[in-house]
């Protein structure tokens, strides 16, 4: 057999073996084995999980809280407010476990296989619960998450109807809201070329019929802010790309957006995820600078904020630190998806974030920004594909959120010490001077500061400590 025949049967065989695997458990194990496309189902998702409690760092219990304890004062400010925790309804209730190379390998109890309207209810009613068990107020959604696509605009509109309904009937006695929503306008074909970028003005008006209707339902069930991921709204290449109008056309897309938010009523912070890359190429929101720019260019700077993810900021080649003081100083640090990537991958891997040092920069920028409300943290993170029973959504997330709470008593004990700020501030001294003082004035001009320059002769350069400064930090660990 010739290599390449030889080649084409093994993908043959490949394909065809996904195509087995990937067929789910068609009745869930909740229900005895007998199927139901009931929409009143209304099992005990959690029956092995009590509710999270606080137990403090010395517990062993893998089901415990052991540094976040949502009621603690710190700075005048309780933990449960700095953070306003949120659960990601996508990667909790509809991730599968699937990637490029595999199949799904996560099945929960309650899944019927299908993607109805009912199962949908179902995941709903998971979520609530979930939520509850946790000690957690807020989650976010894609429209098409939690509810099925229709074969047009208007049937998804009705499944989407349902299926908020239920969710304000679940809220109904609780705290419970969404951090915030989307319309997701990236995986439907029609938007290969993107929604708001798009080359074709069909897909473009539909893309702002479906971010209509994803405001309307969050503004419906008391959400605070409303995201904007552009997943698709960028190019491949530049050889096929008009930029310059695609650029604007995604201007005017957010300049309708502001207007019916304005228009509805809905007091919700607008805000941009950057995203360098994956899936296009190249995405037009690519770090925070790049957002900001867009903004002031177009005159959307006081319209919007941004929501800045760890694992973009990595793939953008930034740390996650450098992006939020990059929006924090342009006042535009609105909301955070808590999670981190893998430094031997090239992609979005959506990791819970679990290094304590990287979460403790998190918290030194939270703080100086005088918290994010009424933003939070969303945990835009997925279980690893070989995490496949229910207790592991609960351990991702009490290990996520307990990583945070302990960035957030080492960032204070790093301010309250004050080594690390008296470093910075000796750093700049010379800033300090009468001259320096001209100069961020803006009352020193070149013929002047050639005088000074001449005056001083050569100046004295001074060590920055950074390994100090290292010391310092690690030293809160």
């Amino acid at each position: 057999m010739k290599k390449v025949d030889f080649f084409m049967l093994l993908l043959c065989l490949i394909a065809a073996s996904f195509l087995v695997s990937a067929d789910p458990p068609t009745c869930p194990a909740d229900l005895g084995g007998k199927c139901s496309d009931s929409d009143d189902w209304q099992g005990d998702f959690f029956p092995e999980i009590p509710k999270i409690k606080y137990e403090g760092p010395s517990s062993k219990n893998p089901l415990a809280y052991r540094w976040y304890n949502a009621e603690e004062e710190i700075l005048g400010k309780k933990m449960k407010d700095w953070f306003r925790f949120s659960v990601a309804f996508w990667h909790t209730f509809r991730g599968t476990g699937g990637d490029p190379f595999g199949a799904a390998t996560k099945y929960w109890p309650w899944e019927d296989g299908t993607n109805s309207v009912s199962m949908a209810k179902r995941r709903m009613r998971a979520n609530f619960e979930f939520l509850k068990k946790l000690g957690v107020d807020w989650w976010c959604f894609h429209d098409r998450d939690i509810a099925p696509d229709g074969t047009t605009l208007e049937e998804s509109n009705k499944n989407l109807d349902e299926v908020i309904e239920l969710a304000k009937e679940l809220q109904k006695g609780s705290k419970i809201r969404p951090l915030w929503g989307t319309a997701q306008l990236f995986l439907h074909p029609r938007y290969m070329h993107g929604g708001a970028t798009s080359s074709e003005v069909g897909v473009y008006a539909y893309a702002a019929a479906q971010v209509k209707k994803a405001m309307e339902v969050t503004h419906y069930l008391g959400g605070e802010n409303y995201v904007f991921w552009g997943g698709r709204e960028g190019y491949q290449t530049l050889l096929n790309t008009d930029m310059g109008r695609e650029l604007d056309h995604l201007a005017r897309f957010f300049e309708a957006a502001v207007a019916y938010k304005k228009k509805i009523g809905f007091k919700g912070t607008l805000l941009i995820e950057p995203k360098p890359q994956e899936p296009t190429k190249h995405q037009y929101d690519w770090d925070a600078a790049t957002a900001a720019n867009f903004l002031r260019k177009y005159g959307l700077i006081d319209e919007f904020k941004l929501n800045i993810e760890c694992n973009h900021a990595t793939l953008s080649g930034h740390t996650c630190h450098h992006e939020l003081e990059t929006a924090r100083l342009n006042g535009l640090l609105g909301n955070i998806d808590a999670n981190t990537g893998d430094a031997q991958t090239g992609w979005d891997t959506d990791q819970f974030l679990t290094d304590v040092g990287e979460a403790t920069m998190v918290m030194m920028s939270v703080i100086k920004n005088g918290g994010i409300a009424p933003g939070g943290f969303n945990f835009d993170a997925k279980l690893r594909r070989e995490s496949t029973d229910v207790e592991d959504l609960f351990i991702a997330h009490i290990s996520g959120m307990d990583t945070m709470a302990r960035g957030l008593r080492n960032a204070v004990k790093i301010l309250e010490e004050g080594s690390l700020n008296e470093l910075v501030r000796k750093r700049y001294a010379t800033w300090d001077s009468e001259l320096g003082k001209q100069i961020e004035e803006g009352k020193a001009d070149f013929e002047y500061l050639e005088k000074k320059a001449k005056e001083f002769g050569e100046p004295k350069v001074s060590s920055a400590k950074q390994e100090l400064a290292e010391m310092i930090f690690q030293s809160a660990m």
